[in-house]
């Protein structure tokens, strides 16, 4: 390459290295950049094409909040609650003495990462519905009635079914950090008169908290945009902002596609700040990686 063209001008040689990106380049900004453009655009306008925000201040009324509400609180929930399960999973795969439970766990994990939508819903129903296979189970043998108390349809049902997917996420997360806690710590922290329970508070938990709170940030985000498993688990049922957006769209009740691009914007911000907050941790991390 440097033989071929080193007759050329700098600037040509720059654009020859980089020629090959260009279709990415090209796909990235037709496939993600137009579109955002596209809603934030549209999001301004009103039905007349003039710049306004009466859009999103229809985005503001109780209906709308509330589906904000719900989509913070779900997201929260379950981005806590895989944080932790992740983390002690991710750790006792990490310390387990066979090699092949440790890659099949892995594995298992990366496939349950990217299981959901409306496969998963239906899975859920299949096994935790009124007519489950477990849930009948549960009655006939055990003589434990699930129904009413629990209900899959619900936001409790919600919490478990995103947890399918939240958890393994989180193992997948963590590992790294995990893997990155050095055995010399642990070996001068005991040889100080540290407990085991001590040793973590004191050490290992200051450590990973970067790792813990990027890993947050990112599940939160992931559980914020899931739109199909929810819809197919609990179809209108459930106030929630992506519900919301797709049944403005549509057009099921009312059509206004406004104020839906409205959510979607506020939706665009909120997300972009748990990614700008979980890029931020990780920078801190690989420092001590290192």
């Amino acid at each position: 390459m440097n033989g071929t063209h080193a007759h050329l001008p700098p600037r040509a040689r720059s654009f020859l290295l980089w020629a090959p990106l260009l279709p990415f380049f090209l796909f990235g900004i037709l496939m993600e950049i137009v579109p955002v453009a596209t809603v934030v655009f549209s999001s301004l306008r009103d039905g007349a094409g003039q710049v306004s925000l009466a859009n999103y201040q229809r985005a503001l009324s109780p209906l709308i909040r509330a589906s904000f509400a719900n989509s913070i609180k779900l997201s929260a929930v379950t981005a806590a609650l895989g944080v932790v399960l992740g983390t002690i999973a991710g750790h006792a795969i990490l310390n387990a003495r066979s090699t092949f439970f440790r890659g099949a766990a892995t594995a298992l994990a990366d496939v349950a990462t990217n299981f959901g939508g409306a496969p998963l819903a239906f899975a859920f129903i299949v096994t935790l519905g009124s007519t489950g296979i477990v849930t009948l189970l549960l009655l006939k043998v055990f003589g434990i009635a699930l129904y009413p108390a629990f209900r899959i349809y619900s936001i409790a049902g919600l919490v478990l079914a995103y947890l399918y997917f939240q958890m393994p996420l989180m193992i997948l997360l963590i590992q790294p950090s995990l893997s990155g806690l050095r055995h010399e710590w642990r070996e001068a922290a005991m040889n100080l008169g540290a407990s085991e329970l001590q040793y973590w508070l004191r050490v290992a938990l200051p450590i990973l908290t970067p790792s813990l709170i990027g890993g947050f940030l990112l599940l939160f985000a992931n559980s914020y945009g899931a739109y199909a498993t929810a819809w197919t688990l609990t179809g209108p049922e459930i106030n929630l902002v992506t519900i919301r957006i797709a049944a403005l769209v549509r057009g099921e009740v009312q059509l206004e596609p406004g104020t839906a691009d409205a959510m979607a914007t506020i939706s665009l911000l909120i997300m972009s700040i748990c990614v700008a907050g979980f890029l931020l941790t990780n920078r801190r991390t690989q420092r001590w990686r290192r």
